[in-house]
């Protein structure tokens, strides 16, 4: 069963994988609303983008990756694994989320947007590293306590949509 939650965090990783890759197709700046408030700024003012287009593409990648992310965990830990009840929903959606955090700071973050330059964008080079020391702790502190919370809260729903 470990196993079986491991393969489908790597599902949603890969799955958070393409989404970005998705958003970057035409340039990393159509996932600037993923950087910082400074990045934000300097490609408005070089042109490259509008304070609308980045609030625009940040309620989409809101709109479509938050639901479609649940979806998928509750998915897979209630339809296909069979969860039943708060501890077993709890841990596997823990373990599934955990893993693709994992992906996100390790593959994503660490090495895509930090050692390669898919993610540069034009004009900002001199704001690098796009994620700072800062950044990377407030994401490991929101990937392991975050993920702990949203995987209650999504336990604890199920739990009362499962009892109607």
């Amino acid at each position: 069963m470990l196993l079986q939650m491991i393969l489908e965090g790597i599902g949603l990783g890969v799955l958070l994988i393409l989404v970005c890759a998705i958003g970057i197709r035409k340039g990393a700046v159509g996932m600037v609303h993923l950087y910082s408030q400074e990045v934000q700024e300097r490609c408005v003012t070089l042109g490259l983008t509008t304070h609308a287009k980045i609030k625009r593409n940040a309620l989409i990648f809101k709109a479509v990756c938050v639901p479609g992310y649940i979806a998928y965990v509750l998915v897979c830990v209630y339809a296909l694994n069979g969860a039943k009840g708060f501890v077993q929903g709890f841990w596997q959606l823990l373990v599934i989320l955990s893993v693709m955090n994992l992906i996100d700071r390790f593959w994503v973050d660490g090495y895509w947007v930090g050692h390669t330059n898919a993610w540069e964008i034009p004009g900002t080079e001199d704001l690098k590293p796009y994620i700072t020391a800062k950044d990377k702790g407030k994401k490991w502190l929101f990937g392991t306590i975050g993920m702990a919370v949203i995987s209650a809260s999504l336990a604890a729903i199920m739990m009362l949509f499962m009892k109607i």
